[in-house]
């Protein structure tokens, strides 16, 4: 009994834990308040049903025992000295010296006698203790469905790369500058330039750069000169008397250079309704994506 009253108490104190942790949203943020009480009582069910299995495996060896082997009357010497054991015997359920005889085997091997002790409680204390853990973590990883599984750690490391790249990113802005200013060509920061010039510059320079009261910033004829650095300064200190203003106040340097590199990137993509050239004509800087 006292083995079970631990077993049940371990078994009792998992299933406490995950009820507390589906309630406090921890495993299922988003869950409602009827899908909780139905994972707990799936949890208590089954940590139930954990605990009959770890009861039979408790008792399965005894009863074999029993079956096979007859139970033999007892003497009262052996119950006192079973009642006199020392702390240690009583921990591990040794039977004193004494009475070793009586639990030697019929069978020996090369004049070693086996000794019909049970398994050491410490052994299957450990292997109680697996099962009811395999149950925790079988309904924390799998069935519940929001353990540290792989595809989890996954996206949790790319928010965690992303919110590094994006302080990177805002610590290391300022050091771009007209002089150092290169063309991107990364997916990434074009699509982001992308973003930038949507925000910002559709207005003017229309949706595809075929430009509106802004020129046309797809053909090959530039006002301001059509390079990296060329555009970089253009944004950042925009052309007060044609209407443009200065971005460099609510844009900074990174952003800069991303919807710069995008606007090189549209360069011949002909967009319908484009407005007629303005300007010089010469070759930009290409920032073809890979």
């Amino acid at each position: 009994m006292k083995r079970i009253s631990i077993l049940l108490t371990l078994c009792l104190a998992s299933f406490s834990m995950l009820a507390a942790e589906t309630t406090n949203n921890s495993f299922l943020p988003s869950i409602k308040s009827g899908q909780e009480l139905f994972l707990i009582s799936l949890l208590g069910i089954m940590t139930m049903i954990c605990l009959v299995i770890v009861v039979v495996t408790l008792n399965l060896n005894g009863q074999i025992r029993n079956l096979i082997k007859p139970k033999v009357e007892v003497s009262d010497e052996y119950e006192k000295a079973m009642q006199n054991r020392t702390f240690w015997q009583k921990l591990w359920s040794l039977k004193p010296i004494a009475f070793e005889k009586d639990q030697m085997l019929e069978h020996q091997y090369d004049g070693i006698a086996e000794l019909d002790n049970p398994t050491p409680p410490w052994f299957m204390y450990l292997f109680y203790i697996t099962i009811v853990v395999a149950v925790v973590y079988m309904f924390g990883y799998h069935i519940v469905g929001n353990g540290q599984i792989m595809n989890n750690e996954y996206s949790e490391e790319v928010a965690i790369a992303e919110k590094a790249r994006e302080e990177y990113m805002k610590k290391f802005a300022n050091s771009v500058n007209e002089d150092n200013v290169k063309a991107l060509t990364e997916v990434k920061a074009l699509e982001d330039g992308k973003k930038i010039y949507t925000q910002n510059c559709v207005a003017c320079h229309g949706a595809n750069g075929e430009g509106v009261v802004g020129p046309n910033l797809t053909d090959e004829y530039w006002l301001h000169g059509g390079t990296i650095k060329n555009l970089f300064h253009t944004i950042t200190e925009g052309v007060p008397e044609k209407g443009m203003i200065s971005w460099k106040k609510s844009l900074n340097p990174i952003q800069i250079q991303q919807v710069s590199s995008y606007i090189l990137s549209i360069q011949g993509s002909k967009p319908a309704n484009a407005k007629e050239p303005q300007g010089e004509k010469m070759v930009a800087e290409t920032a073809s994506t890979k």
